[in-house]
């Protein structure tokens, strides 16, 4: 019998673990969220074993019993964890040993804590993604109402941060539900590769014993069986892909913010955030910043770090299981809490945001933002484009020169000095109304295009339609 404090490897050694190395080896002061998933693997182990006659009926009641008990001291926050018991799985078969005596030691029969490892990672990453997507897909759900709000709301649209051409605001919402949209379908991805059994591979090679990993499979709900042994113990693709998922998430996230913080100002003046999710300064009283929006996007960075880190341990592993492996839990727990509390704040910021209509359309209305629409109506009288779009740079110089703010202020024979064909119809091409509802084409930011794509993705309940 292994004695109180002794570890279970004592056998090969002489002498005692240096307390310095405990300590910096120890992963049990942040892997100890995997406890819980520790017990329920445990269990599915222990019914397996007895299944297949590897412990009796009386060894399972006690095993099951004793991990019932752990659970219940964990839960209380009575279950030592200290630097000496290393990890969650020793901590809790230490816990099973002191209840249930020699019938907690063969629990771990036919299994490694490597392969235990790799299963309690999976079990945790499965339970973070079914949350994470149901959070999206109230972050999606909210962009799409806050499109409808805005059906009527026109924008200037932006490309290198200058003016560029009128758009719907409702079209803008819904090209980042497109990006959240995206992340979601990664993120389901990551969880079928994610939803694979490792448990029963052993240190690396499996075991001589007469497993059944289907049955345990079943019993935790996972569809298929790893593969390869080799691989299941030292595989680590499936957090390396939740954390690129998580990332480009956080990126999605970043740039809408960084949007927000620009048309919070009094320079842009296009939204007012809500005092929930804003703060003061603590010396100009009329102060209200952005800080949501900031904080979100300068977490991005440090969920960047965590793909960065993680790819750096992985890339000179040599096969099959590495202590260095040790470092993907405290990347992967972060990137997971941090994204999850980000799309929640997010989707809380977005419920609450106003948007300032007539500031918005106050700055389409005026400048040159309609000129392409100019040059697009030359094209339609024969002008090639290129020529087309001379012309229209040389009236939007010519007005510049005369002080005109905008391409309207110009009268028809100002335009006739550069081609003699424009009449009246010409003040009709320069409205903000007219450039958004001419771009009909599928995916253009025409009102009747953006409706459609709402009604696509959201059918309203009297369509009758499917999404």
């Amino acid at each position: 019998m292994t004695k109180k404090d002794e570890k279970p490897w004592a056998g090969r050694f002489t002498e005692p673990t240096d307390r310095l190395v405990e300590d910096f080896t120890a992963s049990i002061d942040f892997d100890r969220k995997l406890l819980r998933y520790d017990i329920e693997g445990s269990v599915a182990h222990c019914r397996m074993l007895a299944r297949q006659g590897i412990l009796t009926a009386a060894e399972e009641k006690a095993v099951l019993e004793g991990l019932a008990a752990v659970g219940r001291e964990m839960d209380e926050g009575k279950l030592p964890l200290t630097a000496d018991l290393e990890d969650v799985h020793m901590a809790v078969e230490k816990a099973l040993i002191e209840r249930i005596g020699d019938a907690g030691g063969k629990l771990h029969t036919g299994r490694s804590r490597n392969d235990q490892v790799a299963l309690d990672v999976r079990l945790y990453l499965r339970d973070t993604l079914k949350t994470l997507l149901g959070e999206i897909g109230k972050l999606e759900k909210t962009l799409v109402a806050l499109a409808r709000k805005e059906m009527g709301t026109i924008l200037p649209g932006y490309t290198h941060l200058q003016q560029a051409q009128p758009v719907l605001l409702s079209h803008y919402l819904l090209a980042f539900r497109e990006m959240f949209s995206r992340d979601g379908e990664r993120l389901a991805e990551c969880l079928r590769r994610v939803n694979v059994l490792p448990l029963g591979s052993g240190a690396l090679a499996g075991t001589g014993l007469p497993l059944d990993r289907k049955y345990v499979a079943e019993l935790l709900g996972f569809p298929e069986v790893s593969k390869n042994s080799m691989d299941a113990v030292s595989d680590r693709d499936f957090i390396a892909e939740f954390l690129f998922d998580g990332a480009l998430l956080m990126m999605h996230m970043s740039r809408f913010c960084e949007d927000l913080v620009l048309w919070s100002s009094e320079e842009f003046g296009f939204v007012s955030l809500s005092d929930a999710y804003t703060t003061g300064s603590s010396i100009m009283p009329q102060k209200k910043n952005p800080d949501t929006a900031e904080l979100i996007r300068g977490k991005t960075g440090r969920v960047y770090g965590n793909l960065v880190a993680l790819l750096t341990v992985m890339k000179g592993l040599p096969m099959t299981y590495n202590r260095d492996l040790q470092e993907d839990k405290e990347p992967l727990f972060d990137t997971a809490e941090t994204v999850t509390k980000a799309v929640r704040v997010f989707t809380g910021m977005l419920g609450g945001i106003a948007f300032c209509r007539d500031r918005m359309y106050e700055r389409v209305a005026g400048g040159f933002s309609t000129a392409t629409d100019l040059a697009e109506h030359l094209v339609t009288r024969g002008i090639p484009f290129r020529e087309a779009h001379r012309i229209v740079g040389r009236i939007v110089r010519y007005a510049l020169d005369k002080g005109k703010k905008d391409l309207k202020s110009l009268s028809l024979d100002e335009f006739r000095i550069f081609y003699d064909g424009f009449d009246e119809g010409v003040f009709t091409l320069l409205t903000p109304e007219y450039s958004v509802n001419a771009r009909k084409l599928a995916g253009g930011t025409a009102h009747d295009t953006v409706a459609a794509r709402i009604e696509e993705i959201d059918p309203a309940p009297h369509s009758g339609k499917k999404n």
